[in-house]
């Protein structure tokens, strides 16, 4: 498992499989969230195998399915839903962990958190969020 951890609470991987799971909980993830599509790709583990490996694990699951190039308001606003709710620490993935690291972007820049600080995060993870920024801006402006 390829854990790109962005701050103490928070880390991403690409593609993780079941057996994965109950390594991450092993290590004291409390919440995965899955922003992979089940229709994404024909031969991916699908999100009822991954819920069933979390609830094993004694973990919460949340299933955000994140289309690339479909980064919508709704998303923004169920990620950012669940991590007012969810308990810490979160592991999220998706194919490359690009996309569960955007959401992440977007959550911190909805918390006013300062936007070099959240490419920098992202960037110290292996994540380039340079593009990112003006939605980044935009979404710190509308809340």
């Amino acid at each position: 498992m390829d854990l790109r951890q962005i701050t103490p609470d928070f880390a991403v991987a690409p593609q993780i499989t079941p057996e994965d799971v109950a390594q991450a909980a092993a290590l004291g993830y409390r919440t995965l969230i899955n922003n992979r599509p089940d229709t994404e790709v024909d031969d991916q583990i699908d999100s009822a195998a991954m819920a069933a490996a979390a609830a094993a694990a004694g973990m919460a699951y949340h299933h955000l399915p994140y289309f690339p190039g479909a980064l919508t308001p709704e998303l923004v606003a169920g990620f950012e839903a669940v991590m007012a709710e969810a308990e810490g620490p979160v592991l999220a993935y998706c194919r490359s962990g690009t996309r569960s690291s955007h959401l992440w972007a977007m959550w911190q820049a909805g918390q006013q958190q300062p936007i070099p600080a959240i490419v920098g995060a992202a960037a110290a993870a292996g994540y380039d969020h340079t593009g990112l920024v003006p939605l980044l801006q935009q979404h710190a402006e509308n809340n």
